[in-house]
């Protein structure tokens, strides 16, 4: 059995503004990276393998909480939301001829114009996630954290999702061959300036 931990990326102008960021390289902003320096992995995830998104935001914020430089792993970028990124969710939302639609009411297949669905998301985590050979955390994104997360807890997109993605929390996943069993609490980092 493999246990692999999922941390989210720290803020950027993005986040904050609501803006859909998908695979738009955009970087931590400067509160994020403050925030993320004096955060670090607790034991024993302080010497599993380190696996990154290649998104700028993802691999700094594992440099900043490990303090070494993570793996890249091109399957952890995240999901690709089309002529959506750079978008505004809420307005998106406000527009009923958009087709923007609440993730409890996606599905596998929903699909943003030009993007990818869930299942497609699916299809290109899997056989990195299924590949590894020892512990690991994997900094990424929220989308990727949801397509292994919905996996674990059986949930299909259809009605309130049974995790709520937080920062500075470690989602741990056992993986056993083609199972998934979530962890039923996250982990938390530690404060560097905890004794």
């Amino acid at each position: 059995m493999i246990r692999l931990a999922l941390l989210r990326h720290g803020h950027t102008a993005w986040n904050r503004a609501g803006r859909i960021q998908g695979r738009s390289d955009i970087p931590l902003d400067a509160q994020a990276r403050e925030d993320l320096s004096g955060y670090a992995l607790p034991a024993p995830w302080d010497t599993a393998e380190l696996w990154s998104s290649p998104l700028g935001r993802a691999a700094e914020t594992a440099e900043l909480v490990a303090g070494r430089p993570p793996r890249i792993a091109l399957e952890l970028t995240e999901m690709n939301w089309g002529g959506w990124e750079g978008l505004h969710g809420l307005d998106l939302k406000a527009d009923p001829a958009s087709g923007f639609r609440d993730i409890e009411d996606w599905g596998w297949h929903y699909r943003p114009p030009g993007g990818e669905s869930p299942a497609e998301v699916w299809d290109r985590i899997a056989p990195w996630l299924h590949g590894l050979t020892r512990d690991a955390v994997a900094v990424c994104h929220i989308g990727i954290m949801r397509m292994i997360l919905a996996r674990a807890h059986g949930w299909n997109f259809d009605g309130p999702a049974p995790f709520r993605i937080k920062r500075n929390r470690l989602f741990v996943v056992e993986v056993d061959r083609a199972s998934l069993t979530p962890w039923a609490e996250p982990v938390r980092l530690i404060r560097e300036d905890t004794p």
